[in-house]
């Protein structure tokens, strides 16, 4: 199955927990997996953990993680971190 989310907002401490859950609900059945980040202003380090789980549990099932619509800041925070490499974003 194919697995898109569109972010809005922030991805943070408060909302990390609420996202990993609908990622983890999810993941059994999803081959590919699309995060859509138009809509989203900030991503903290709690963010950065759920999307890195995220990417090695599809990884260790053969699956795609894609990111899109990253915007500067947000591009620069992969950049600096190195996970854009890890992403495929590089």
């Amino acid at each position: 199955m194919n697995f898109t989310v569109a972010l809005n907002g922030e991805l943070n401490t408060l909302t990390a927990p609420e996202f990993k859950s609908l990622l983890e609900e999810n993941l059994p059945e999803t081959d590919s997996l699309c995060l859509d980040f138009a809509g989203c202003d900030f991503v903290s380090s709690s963010g950065l953990r759920v999307l890195l789980s995220t990417y090695k549990s599809l990884k260790t099932k053969k699956g795609s993680f894609k990111l899109v619509n990253i915007g500067p800041s947000f591009s620069e925070v992969l950049n600096i971190t190195g996970l854009d490499a890890v992403f495929g974003l590089k």
